[in-house]
Order: C-alpha cells, then sequence, then structure tokens
C-alpha cells in the first residue's frame, strides 16, 4: 500500500455492474476492539454507460432527511431501471448519525471540513480521503443532502454555489432547478475550505447541496422534497427514463429563485443570551428590519439587543435553539433573482 493509497477497504467493486450493497470497512483500534473497524454502509448499482451519480446524506449526524431519502432508494431502485451508476452513502458520517450528532463523537470531526481528508487521520479524516480518492473520481455529478439539525431551521431549498467556472455552475444550476424544491438559491458559503462540495467542485464536477428542514427531526413534506429531488436528478442526467416532478405537478407554487448577493446575509449574534425570533421564515425583510433580539438572563434589568438585517430579501434560514452564544448563527436572508 502507497502512503496515497486509503487505508479504508470496501466490500463493492464500483466497477461491476448489478446492485451491490456493501460497507467501508475503517481502521479504528479503540478500548473494547484493538483490531476493530467501523463498517460505513455503502450501496452501487450500476447498468449500461451513463453518467454516475453520488448520493450522500448523514454529512452531519443529526440531519435526517438524507438518511431517510437515500436507505429507501437503495431499496427500491432496480438495476433494470438505470443507465449509468448510482452511489448512495445514506450516512457519510456514520458515527455521528448513530450517535444523533452533528460531529462524529469518535473524533469530534465535523465531516463537512474533513476533505479531502488523511489516509492516517482519524476516523473522519480517514472517510472523506477514500471518498475523495476513491469515489469523486467516478463522479459526474454530487449530490448532498443537509437540514439545520437540531440547531438551526431552513425553508426548503436547494443550492448551487457562485463559481468563477460559468459553465460548471450553469449546469449545477439547471440541476438545482431540476431538483425541484420550493426555493432554488444561488449559496454563498461563510467558510468554504473543507467541504465536500468544494471538494466536488474542485474537480471539475457539479455539485448540488440542499438544505430541507431543520431541529433535529424530519417531516412528510421536508422527506417528500428529499425524495422526488432525487428521483428528479436521477431523471435530469438521463440515469433513469421518467419524466421529472415538477412543483406544479405536485399542486405547488412554482421555485423561487433567489440568491446571496454576498456575506452580509447572514446574521450573526455578538451576545450570549436567550434569543427571541421576531419574524418567521419566508418573510420579507427591509434594510434595518428587526429579526429577532437577545435577552440577559443574568441582568434582566437589561433591554435586549436587537439584530437588524443589512439586506432586504427573504428569510430563509434562522436559528432554532433559545440559547445562543457570541459567534452564533441567527438568521439568513436570500434575495430574489
Amino acid at each position: 500500500m502507497t502512503q496515497t493509497e486509503p487505508k479504508v477497504s470496501t466490500t463493492v467493486d464500483f466497477s461491476v455492474d448489478g446492485k451491490h450493497h456493501g460497507h467501508l470497512s475503517i481502521p479504528h483500534s479503540r478500548n473494547d476492539s484493538g483490531w476493530g473497524a467501523v463498517h460505513l454502509p455503502i450501496v452501487s448499482i450500476r447498468s449500461g454507460d451513463g453518467p454516475t451519480l453520488v448520493l450522500t446524506g448523514g454529512n452531519h449526524g443529526d440531519e435526517y432527511e438524507g438518511p431517510i431519502a437515500l436507505m429507501k432508494l437503495a431499496r427500491s431502485l432496480d438495476v433494470e431501471e438505470i443507465d449509468g451508476q448510482v452511489i448512495i452513502i445514506p450516512a457519510l458520517n456514520y458515527p455521528a448519525v448513530l450517535a444523533g450528532h452533528r460531529v462524529s463523537p469518535l473524533d469530534g470531526v465535523n465531516m463537512n471540513r474533513a476533505f479531502p481528508g488523511r489516509r492516517d487521520g482519524t476516523v473522519s479524516s480517514m472517510i472523506a480521503h477514500f471518498v475523495y480518492q476513491k469515489i469523486l473520481p467516478l463522479a459526474d455529478a454530487v449530490l448532498d443532502i443537509h437540514s439545520g439539525g437540531k440547531t438551526m431551521m431552513f425553508s426548503p431549498f436547494a443550492c448551487y454555489h457562485r463559481l468563477p467556472d460559468a459553465d460548471l455552475m450553469e449546469k449545477a444550476k439547471q440541476a438545482v432547478l431540476a431538483f425541484a424544491a420550493p426555493v432554488s438559491l444561488e449559496l454563498v458559503e461563510l467558510d468554504a475550505e473543507g467541504m465536500l462540495d468544494t471538494a466536488v467542485e474542485e474537480l471539475g464536477k457539479v455539485f448540488i447541496g440542499c438544505e430541507l428542514g431543520g431541529g433535529g427531526t424530519t417531516t412528510t413534506g421536508t422527506v417528500s422534497i428529499a425524495e422526488v429531488g432525487v428521483r428528479n436528478l436521477l431523471s435530469h442526467f438521463k440515469i433513469i427514463n421518467e419524466p421529472p416532478q415538477s412543483l406544479e405537478d405536485r399542486g405547488l407554487p412554482p421555485t423561487r429563485m433567489m440568491h446571496m448577493p454576498d456575506s452580509g446575509c447572514y446574521v450573526i449574534s455578538d451576545d450570549a443570551g436567550i434569543y427571541e425570533s421576531l419574524i418567521d421564515l419566508n418573510s420579507p425583510v427591509e434594510v434595518g428590519d428587526a429579526v429577532g433580539q437577545v435577552h440577559f438572563p443574568r441582568n434582566p434589568e437589561l433591554l435586549p439587543v436587537v439584530y437588524r438585517v443589512e439586506r432586504p430579501g427573504i428569510l430563509v434560514g434562522r436559528t432554532h435553539k433559545a440559547l445562543v452564544e457570541s459567534g452564533d448563527f441567527l438568521a439568513l436572508i436570500a434575495a430574489e433573482m
């Protein structure tokens, strides 16, 4: 084994046609299993010469629409249906999903800041390294399904990033529109280094993301958005031969095309205390409008600090927790395109 070859092994041969359920084996020596490993489930469904779509959920362990929708797809999608390949990782940060934590309980690593990973790193770093070295080179496109987890709540959106490569950005935009979420968002990240998103885009591949709800749970609506969106992407990339389901087909309004002009779309707390939301998701705002305020339980005589927006637009995301610290995310504003 070379120093660049992953330490992680797999029971799945991604070059073989058929439907194969298997796992990655990530070395993990611990007190109760000296020669132990973490077995992370993975599925390959391959037939024909069409494109390869990689589908991931559970990048953060307290976000559940992805694992649910992808486990259901892995059971239901037949190899006879497809022309190409679908690689499904329902729980990318498998230890975090089992624990219901945003980050891995084994090493405290945020999987979405671990790329491109390290072959000799912690469990999360080894997973990222294997995916970067062995899975992403096979992909034409990658969908990573997120929601707000226990600490955030979003109006369900699919997203692509503003990229210097205009052709790649347009391909990602068209895939996001095909996903058909209630909001289609051109997203600016606060910190893109180490993300799966960035790793995919730097390899010249199409990346589609989404944030489908939050609060550490799911709804019938958010799971349905994930399930329909995944099959819509399979249709968009011509891996399956069926028409996509538009929002109108489902009796819903057409997608709202939105963007983030700059990082001023984020509202971040400078205070620690109890946060009170003053407006609900999907509410329109103008510059200077209040989105919430922080109260101080140790000093109840103090007036709360009011947080106001710097950009006009729509509230598409907010904190789901009431106890906030300085530096915490409070709100996300997006503008109509």
